[in-house]
């Protein structure tokens, strides 16, 4: 019997052999590692990674198509034209000879050069730098009593797509600048496309739309020098923000630490606005939406977020992205604040159409009604990410608007900034923003048309087309407007007088944080007026903060060596609202960064114990040593992730010491400034910097072996707060992850107020 040979296999089935091989680290480029030659055997286009996925297929008239995502892709395994036309060559333009001029008639070259040309599109003025996921919201049915919209009853399930942002910021600025966060969710309904489109502070700069523009022209860069990039810490915008007195709510939550969160996983979402819900009988509730991260409200400290801003512009996308990749999958609760539908529209003598207000969670708990996941990244950050258009008017039956006339507003601007961005009213037929409702609109033609309309009747009523379409009923899934009563009143450019309380709220804000987020909030704003130039710029700002809060007055007016003013206003001492603080709970550890340092010296089996024990965790492992690629011995070794020349304190949640790794060749201040010029140390010195940066930023620092060498060359106290040291690795870890769900080592911050 002859011997079986083997098959010799394609390069495109090596490929798929070599697909998704279980990377324990996120953050690995594509999906299979590449070989150190070109690769010579043609192949199709790889597939995306595990964790990505692309919009799902569906016509751009909201038919499922049943498409395999990979046949919407690019196909092939030949370089071609946007023709389909194969080319032999794509580094030479077409020359009369070697030397000579390029030929006009390189077809090649002029649609190469005409595209790139036109890569780009405007960027959005406001939330233009943003990173999103695919994922799926999970209804608990909880709504069902208040809402007839299907995807909001029990155990409905509807694809989603969520993008989070900056405000200020162009699409090429930092992650971590102190700014509102945008958190904008796409719900595919069966009814349509819902969009929820909110940000991380619940309360707005101002109160009327009109305003908008000036409110983000005071943000954006000085327009003569078109500086500074994505902060707040500047003139013009104190300027506007203290004159507007509205804004002091907002401005005060963006100093806090909500302004530099740890994560988009660990921010708040909040709707802003009061929205209308009606019932299959016709009855209707007001509400606010709020999404509560389950792991819980986070920030960085502010030396963290300029740290990374640096070092790491793309922190928070990065972390989204890795989380997800590495099975940590983000999830939130959207959960109902419900008052009652009266003509007032007020609650507790709260203005519920002023999006500068809140309602104290105490006053109106929020009640779950649903779960949303992210299980997948986007295969393009283009077609997905940039191009998604959301609209606060993409409504669906059962959630109506209300008179808020800032929402009012946005019911235009949002949908006529799409018509600039992505070239024409047929946005909404991109693939990451098809509904999977079919579509029948009558709209035809117009740029970037792509469904392919049949009848020649597209006016109704006709009789051509059958009468096609036909209207729908209120029992037919039709939306229908709520008949709300509309007052009627002279026309006129005012407010409500409900409107004119700007302080008494920020002061509740205020004294609803503990002395750490206090502390915080005097040092953000002594930052951002600080580096103001006007003095009465300043001065405007202190007699702002005069009406909020003597004392935090004083402290930052000592800060800009100024006088402290006195309130032109009555304090009032409203109840604190602990539910407005981020301190004070215990949080689950999904997907939290934990950095072990060690080096050929150190307790390497100790390294490999707790390594497993922080995967089975369901968070994520970084080794740190001084050198890349393996340490230990070659039948076992222990890969390195992070050297001491890419390691900063800041990508860490806590850190483990297996031992006092020695200088490193690359320790030396020429060849890595963070070495520094100090006196040499018998532990590397970029270790010590590591080590004072986390102590600083208040992680959980644990060590065992003879690593405590180390803590005492960085000048750690053995008895700091949160400084764990045991004889066994995976005790000290027990003790570190205790600490970790509290997010910091709190106690590490002295307090004066």
């Amino acid at each position: 019997m002859s011997e079986k040979k083997n098959p010799v296999k394609t390069a495109a089935e090596k490929v798929q052999d070599a697909i998704d091989p279980g990377n324990e680290i996120p953050g690995v480029p594509g999906p299979v590692p590449p070989p150190v030659d070109e690769p010579t055997d043609p192949t199709g286009p790889l597939p995306p990674k595990s964790d990505q996925k692309g919009p799902e297929t569906y016509s751009p008239t909201g038919q499922k198509t049943g498409v395999p995502q990979k046949k919407v892709a690019q196909g092939g395994d030949r370089l071609t034209t946007a023709q389909g036309t194969r080319l032999y060559d794509t580094d030479h333009s077409l020359k009369a000879g070697p030397r000579g001029p390029v030929l006009l008639q390189d077809h090649h070259l002029r649609e190469k050069i005409t595209h790139f040309d036109h890569e780009r599109i405007p960027e959005r003025v406001v939330h233009a730098r943003g990173a999103a996921a695919h994922g799926v919201f999970q209804a608990y049915g909880t709504a069902s009593q208040i809402t007839k919209a299907a995807f909001l009853a029990k155990d409905a399930e509807t694809p989603v797509f969520v993008r989070f942002s900056t405000v200020l910021g162009s699409r090429g600025s930092a992650d971590t600048v102190r700014d509102t966060r945008g958190f904008a969710t796409k719900f595919y309904t069966e009814e349509g496309v819902f969009d929820l489109v909110g940000n991380n502070i619940p309360v707005f700069f101002i109160q009327d739309a009109i305003k908008f523009p000036d409110i983000i022209h005071a943000g954006k860069p000085h327009p003569d020098r078109e500086i500074p990039q994505a902060q707040s810490a500047h003139d013009t915008f104190w300027d506007f923000v203290t004159l507007h007195t509205e804004a002091t709510h907002h401005t005060l939550w963006n100093m806090s630490d909500r302004g530099i969160p740890r994560s988009y996983r660990m921010m708040e979402g909040f709707g802003v606005h009061t929205f209308r819900l009606v019932n299959a009988q016709g009855e209707t509730t007001l509400v606010k939406f709020h999404w509560k991260p389950k792991l819980g409200v986070h920030s960085l400290v502010w030396e963290e977020a300029q740290i990374a801003a640096g070092v790491d512009p793309d922190f928070h996308r990065r972390d989204l992205a890795d989380a997800i990749e590495a099975g940590a999958f983000p999830q939130w609760e959207l959960g109902i604040q419900t008052f009652p539908d009266t003509p007032e529209q007020n609650f507790a003598g709260i203005d519920l159409l002023d999006p500068t207000k809140i309602v104290p969670e105490e006053m109106a708990p929020v009640q779950p009604i649903g779960l949303l996941t992210l299980n997948a990244n986007p295969s393009n950050y283009f077609a997905e990410t940039e191009q998604v258009a959301f609209h606060l008017g993409h409504l669906v039956p059962g959630i109506d608007v209300t008179d808020d006339p800032l929402l009012q507003g946005r019911l235009f601007s949002y949908l006529d900034t799409q018509l600039t961005r992505l070239g024409g009213p047929n946005f909404g037929q991109l693939p990451i923003n098809r509904t999977h409702a079919p579509v029948n609109d009558m709209l035809r033609d117009g740029m970037h048309q792509t469904a392919v309309h049949r009848g020649v009747a597209p006016y109704r009523p006709n009789s051509l087309d059958g009468g096609c379409p036909f209207l729908a009923g209120e029992d037919t899934g039709a939306f229908v407007e709520v008949p709300a009563e509309v007052a009627v009143s002279i026309k006129e450019r005012k407010a409500p007088a409900s409107f004119d309380d700007h302080y008494s709220q920020p002061r509740l804000f205020w004294l609803s944080m503990t002395p750490t987020e206090r502390e915080h909030i005097i040092a953000a704003y002594t930052f951002e007026l600080g580096k103001c130039y006007e003095q009465a710029i300043k001065e405007q700002a202190l007699l702002v903060l005069a009406n909020i809060d003597s004392e935090l007055c004083v402290q930052v007016a000592a800060g800009l060596g100024l006088p402290a003013p006195s309130s032109d206003a009555r304090l009032t001492d409203p109840a604190p609202s602990p539910a407005l603080s981020q301190l004070g709970q215990t949080w689950p550890l999904d997907g939290r960064i934990i950095g072990i340092v060690a080096d050929e010296t150190a307790d390497l089996n100790g390294v490999r114990t707790v390594r497993q024990a922080v995967l089975d965790g369901g968070m994520v492992p970084l080794v740190i040593a001084p050198h890349g690629g393996t340490i230990g011995p070659d039948d076992d070794p222990v890969t390195v992730q992070r050297t001491f020349t890419t390691a900063r304190s800041i990508e860490f949640d806590a850190l483990l010491l297996a031992g006092a790794p020695a200088p490193g060749a690359d320790g030396f201040g020429a060849r890595d400034a963070k070495a520094g010029d100090a006196q040499p140390t018998t532990t590397d010195p970029r270790l010590l910097l590591l080590l004072n940066e986390a102590f600083r930023h208040g992680k959980a620092i644990g060590h065992w072996g003879d690593a405590d060498a180390a803590l005492a060359q960085a000048t750690i106290p053995n008895d700091a707060p949160g400084l764990v040291g045991a004889s066994s690795p995976t005790g000290v870890l027990d003790q570190v992850l205790q600490l970790l769900g509290d997010h910091r080592v709190w106690d590490r911050f002295p307090t004066t107020i």
